[in-house]
């Protein structure tokens, strides 16, 4: 017996376009599943009323290969008339007047969300574990952290609360909840969403991307969220086509550059981490591609620099002064670095941080694509990265953890993780995959394939449980 949540985004897209399942019965279903199901973490905020509302006005068979098919926002985002806290206790009775550019696209392609994902305090941690709400933890193992700060989407997709959803990454926040939730984790290149109307990064680490079970599902809400608006300070050029149908080409036969060796961290890997490294290599190389072994391409110097700018960041966000003190030690700690940094320091630090991503530029151009893993080690347990008595050791295990996946927000370059190894103790482990700036095509026509030969899909985490609706549809 097959359940709507068993289906692919795209197949429920195709459903509801044949009128075989309204979004209504849609979002009944996964409204339900959220309101009964969610001990992940995932939500901090439902919306039912708005969502069938939003459910009830679509047009069956008017719009693209997602419409009707429920989501979620992460609270990052704004939604004009829905609460947004930033996953900070110092916002939490905060409703945007306005929506963003995410919130936008994902309305006008007729994806009814159902509400907001949870989200650490400003998006900065790499795991989820907001005050005062539940922590975001992996379907997988619930004692576990889903990872940050898409740990909220990544819970929800993976525990079937929706089908896809969106995150943002701007040193690996899409792509570390993936990794520790099984998923597809998409972070397209620098300039290929808009920021509007906030344009909050100054750097160009931040993007939205996609979440989700599939690489095609993964690419058709990129084609959702891709696109440039007027004003924006940067963007990536037009496609050839939609991303969607880069996922049934063939790749060719591609140079892959490799490299083990953590980039932010001095660091032991993992064996787990390891194993799905090189075992991700023999794929692809039996897939018919030059598998190649490089040099890390950045240098150690880079990192003050990258922390420099990520402590900026953290220090521009504007907080009432009232209500400083609800700050959590690691946002404040981030904080009182930034403000320390003086403007002509900040723009030395973006201008040298162009030029280490100029010069790992250069030395991955040979290559189509490179090959890391995601995460230094398989999910960790809650709270065994969060200090807050020692905001220096937090983030240091922070980047521990997670000591590949800032390289490619510093570059600006596309990448993917893929959900291609699971521990003896049914853990999932991702890998990751980058390709050149603006090739988001080939990045999907080589993850398509992967996907194909070594498929995930059908994996199903502990409690996976039927709806009470017992809506279900043939495949």
């Amino acid at each position: 017996m097959t359940e709507l949540h068993d289906l692919t985004a795209l197949e429920q897209g195709a459903l509801v376009s044949s009128g075989a399942v309204s979004p209504r019965e849609l979002t009944d279903h996964y409204l339900e599943r959220a309101a009964r199901l969610d001990d992940v973490g995932a939500f901090v905020t439902l919306t039912p009323d708005a969502a069938r509302e939003r459910a009830d006005s679509l047009a069956v068979g008017t719009g693209g290969p997602l419409h009707g098919v429920p989501t979620a926002i992460k609270d990052l985002n704004l939604t004009a008339g829905v609460r947004t806290t930033f996953g900070s206790a110092a916002f939490d009775d905060f409703v945007p007047d306005v929506s963003d550019g995410v919130t936008l696209s994902l309305e006008a392609a007729g994806l009814v969300s159902l509400g907001k994902t949870s989200t650490p305090e400003f998006g900065s941690p790499c795991y989820t574990e907001p005050d005062g709400l539940p922590p975001a933890v992996t379907p997988w193992d619930r004692t576990r952290m889903a990872g940050g700060s898409s740990g909220g989407a990544a819970a929800a997709v993976a525990a079937g609360l929706v089908p896809v959803a969106q995150g943002s990454d701007g040193g690996g926040s899409i792509r570390i909840p993936a990794s520790c939730c099984g998923l597809v984790g998409l972070k397209p290149s620098r300039g290929r969403i808009s920021g509007f109307p906030m344009y909050g990064d100054p750097v160009g680490l931040g993007t939205a991307g996609s979440i989700a079970r599939t690489v095609r599902d993964a690419a058709a809400l990129l084609d959702v969220l891709a696109g440039r608006r007027e004003g924006d300070p940067f963007w990536a050029p037009e496609p050839s086509s939609t991303f969607l149908s880069a996922c049934d080409r063939e790749p060719g036969r591609l140079r892959v550059a490799r490299f083990v060796l953590p980039v932010i961290a001095d660091v032991a890997v993992d064996p787990e981490c390891v194993t799905a490294y090189e075992d991700a290599s023999r794929l692809l190389e039996s897939l018919g591609h030059e598998v190649v072994d490089v040099p890390v391409p950045l240098p150690h110097e880079a990192v003050p620099v990258f922390e420099t700018c990520w402590a900026v960041l953290t220090a521009l966000t504007v907080v009432p002064p009232e209500r400083e003190h609800l700050l959590r030690p690691l946002t404040r700690w981030l904080a009182e670095q930034g403000r320390a940094v003086s403007a002509p320091e900040f723009g030395l630090a973006i201008g040298a941080m162009r030029r280490y991503a100029a010069d790992a530029l250069r030395a991955l151009a040979p290559y189509d694509a490179v090959l890391t893993p995601t995460l230094a080690m398989p999910p960790q347990p809650v709270g065994a990265l969060r200090d807050d008595a020692d905001p220096a050791a937090d983030f240091a295990a922070q980047k521990a953890f997670t000591p590949w996946t800032s390289a490619w927000n510093v570059t600006g370059m596309p990448a993917v993780s893929l959900p291609l190894h699971w521990t003896a103790d049914g853990l999932p482990v991702g890998v990751m995959l980058a390709a050149r700036p603006a090739e988001e095509e080939l990045l999907l026509s080589l993850a398509a394939q992967v996907e194909t030969a070594a498929p995930w899909s059908e994996r199903r985490p502990p409690r996976w449980r039927p709806s009470s609706s017992c809506a279900t549809r043939p495949r």
